[in-house]
């Protein structure tokens, strides 16, 4: 068995934490979900989920990993070994999970690079959707079955997003802590600047008030409150493995609560403060002609068709455009390698493996 390592300081666990916790999913699904739940009557049954549930869980996890000072597979099974597959299906959830995750990056840093050039952003302008889905995914509308081809530029973006997890991770937690001291700050720095540009823009105001206008007449309806336990589930990597292989390498003397707290609280309101950044420039995007349901259609589509439509039309794109993707992409990379680790954790004490084989 590799000997235990440990986090250098309370404060690498915490930012590795709160950076796993913290993802694309703040920045583009919560707010689209806040909106299209109530707006600022959502935040109720949200804040309720976190404090009934999120927080719970999440002491929870953080205790098991801590107390057995092992991943989650081998974790449960030194409490019921009957019971260790529990730990190995979250796992394999956190394994689909960072398979999407990862292309979803390598969308980022494809559209970093397409931010710098007059082209690209003149097709934004015009036709987002159609780049989107043309340029970026190359979707073939007569495929009627099969793979297609390779979209070879986006399997070089996918192997650099897989590079640049494995070189932060492939040294040990002691590592991942100082690269969190850097990947954590810098995304909410970014967003501060894209939310003070925000509220500049015209009509922004009608924006932040789709985002926060509350209707609590939807606080009846069941599937609200299930969309905010699922948030909670989905933005605090709840039930991957994620929290559990990262407390494992705390130290004996840790409060664990607190740390919860800490992990939980802020990044729910990092999720809170998006919504004002991303709503800001759709009302701006509201008042551009063909663009008039911006403020409704906020989803999917909201990262790679409505924000760069925006965004393509503000002096400055270029800036703005690296700025916005650049963030979507530390965001992810935080998540993405937080979930690696705790595959990796997996497989090194199951087959007892070197952490440069086990990635």
């Amino acid at each position: 068995m590799q000997p235990r390592e440990h986090w250098s300081t309370r404060l690498s666990f915490v930012m590795a934490a709160v950076g796993s916790a913290v993802g694309l999913g703040n920045l583009w699904r919560f707010p689209a979900t806040c909106a299209a739940n109530g707006g600022g009557a959502f935040l109720l049954p949200y804040f309720i989920a976190l404090a009934s549930v999120g927080i719970p869980l999440l002491i929870l996890e953080f205790s098991l990993g801590h107390r057995m000072q092992h991943a989650a597979p081998a974790a449960i099974e030194r409490i019921r070994p009957t019971f260790s597959w529990v730990g190995w299906w979250a796992v394999l959830m956190g394994f689909i999970i960072v398979s999407f995750y990862t292309v979803v990056m390598a969308w980022c840093l494809e559209y970093v690079v397409y931010s710098f050039f007059p082209e690209a952003l003149e097709l934004w302008r015009t036709d987002a959707a159609g780049f989107f889905e043309d340029k970026v995914l190359t979707i073939d509308k007569e495929l009627q079955g099969g793979a297609g081809e390779m979209v070879w530029p986006l399997v070089g973006c996918l192997a650099i997003c897989w590079g640049i997890i494995f070189l932060l991770i492939f040294k040990g937690v002691k590592q991942v802590g100082k690269v969190v001291l850097v990947t954590v700050p810098l995304p909410i720095v970014l967003v501060v600047v894209l939310f003070i540009r925000g509220i500049t823009l015209p009509n922004a105001l009608e924006g932040l008030q789709t985002y926060l206008q509350p209707d609590f007449e939807l606080l009846k309806e069941p599937s609200v409150w299930l969309a905010a336990y699922g948030q909670i589930f989905f933005t605090l990597s709840l039930g991957f493995g994620v929290m559990v292989a990262y407390a494992s390498y705390l130290d004996r003397e840790t409060d664990i609560t607190n740390n919860a707290f800490l992990t939980g609280l802020i990044n729910c309101g990092f999720s809170f403060f998006t919504g004002f950044a991303v709503f800001s420039v759709l009302g701006f995007l509201a008042t551009i002609p063909g663009n008039e349901k911006a403020l409704e259609q906020a989803g999917g589509g909201l990262a790679f068709i409505a924000y760069p439509t925006a965004l393509a039309r503000l002096p400055g794109a270029h800036v703005f455009s690296v700025l916005f993707f650049i963030t979507l992409l530390t965001l992810g990379i935080d998540s993405a390698f937080s979930i690696v680790e705790a595959i990796t954790a997996s497989l090194m004490e199951k087959f007892n493996l070197s952490r440069y084989l086990a990635l």
